[in-house]
Formats: C-alpha cells, structure tokens, sequence
C-alpha cells in the first residue's frame, strides 16, 4: 500500500525552514499504520536535512560550515547563470541531499528525541519549494 501527496514551501531566501510539522500532518492522517515516509525535494537548489531541532544555533552554525564548503561567487565555477548563488546552490543541494526516509507508526513520525526535519534553501532568494511524500507501508 502507498500514498503520496506533495507540499507546498514558500521561502524567504537562503536558511533553514522546519517542515517537521507538515511531514507529521500527512502522516496523521493516513490510514497506513506503520511504514516509511518518504520525503523527496524537486528541485535542484534546496535541500532536506534531518538535524537537531532544540538549538536554532545548530542550523546556524551548518549555514556557516556550508558557506566554507561552496561559497558564493568563486570564480572557478563556470555556472552562473542566474547569479553569484547558482552553482554555490546546486553544490550545497548535493551536502544536504534531496531526500530523507522517515519510518512512522501509529500516526506519528518516529524521530529522535533532537530530531527535526528541514528543508534548506540555498539561493539568497525566496521560492516556491515542492515537496514529494511518499508513504510505503
């Protein structure tokens, strides 16, 4: 048995965004009891992450760690163009990834105790961010 459904994300530019919340609302209200949720991000310049949900400073500080390892405007990068952000966006989409599995039960999503889930949008602009969830019982 399956489901999916797909979400909608407004961003307001580069940072983490905590969709922990949505991701849990599909999966309320599925009739699957047990299964995996899988969470999938169709775009090439955003990325999902599972990462600690007690301190925003966590959040922060990989913003810093990503801004070492792909940062904006290097001159070695070829792919441009839509700004000094484009191919920093596409690299940092690879760091994060594009997609989580999430095993869920009676209702709820069954992450740990620190765990939230997050999309994270690379370009310095706001975007509509789509958002795949696959439930696999």
């Amino acid at each position: 048995m399956a489901e999916q459904h797909s979400l909608e994300i407004i961003t307001r530019g580069r940072g983490s965004i905590d969709i922990t919340g949505d991701i849990a609302a599909v999966i309320r209200n599925t009739a699957i009891g047990s299964g995996l949720a899988h969470v999938f991000c169709r775009h090439t310049s955003c990325g999902l992450a599972i990462t600690e949900n007690a301190d925003a400073n966590v959040r922060r500080d990989l913003e810093t760690l990503m801004q070492r390892w792909a940062p904006d405007g290097d001159p070695a990068y070829r792919h441009d163009l839509e700004g000094d952000d484009d191919m920093a966006a596409h690299a940092r989409s690879l760091l994060t990834g594009v997609s989580l599995t999430v095993p869920f039960a009676d209702g709820r999503l069954l992450l740990g105790t620190w765990q939230g889930i997050y999309l994270f949008e690379h370009r310095t602009q706001g975007h509509r961010r789509e958002i795949v969830v696959t439930l696999l019982a």
